[in-house]
């Protein structure tokens, strides 16, 4: 175990970090692949402008997430629903639109696989796409 020293505004503090060294991605929470499929779809259509605060804060809260398992997301997001084979849907917006992901757990890293509106959504199949 090795200790990681974080500067604040006045303080110095030390956090444990549990495993090897694997440069900066390893300690920011989990990476999201990729940032361009959400910015596609927001900027696809006018209609999804109401879409974009809701979107980027989802993006921002995932991306300081630490989910190592399934339940960690559903601690984290009571609103998601956990699918198979490392699937997840979330609501954004009032459960107007709808984000489907796939998460590789061990390395932290979450796939974008879909984004669109609950009735876009409904002519999918999340387990496949």
């Amino acid at each position: 175990m090795r200790r990681v020293k974080f500067k604040g505004a006045r303080r110095q503090t030390s956090h444990k970090v549990l495993g090897p060294n694997l440069g900066p991605w390893y300690e920011c929470g989990v990476r999201i692949i990729a940032l361009a499929t959400l910015k596609a779809f927001l900027d696809r259509s006018p209609a999804y402008d109401d879409a974009r605060d809701p979107v980027m804060a989802w993006y921002r809260h995932v991306k300081r997430a630490d989910w190592a398992t399934p339940a960690d997301v559903k601690h984290d997001i009571g609103s998601a629903s956990i699918l198979k084979d490392g699937r997840v849907v979330f609501n954004v917006a009032g459960n107007k639109y709808r984000i489907v992901v796939w998460i590789n757990y061990p390395y932290r890293v979450v796939y974008i696989r879909f984004i669109g509106t609950h009735r876009q959504y409904d002519a999918i199949d999340a387990q496949t796409i």
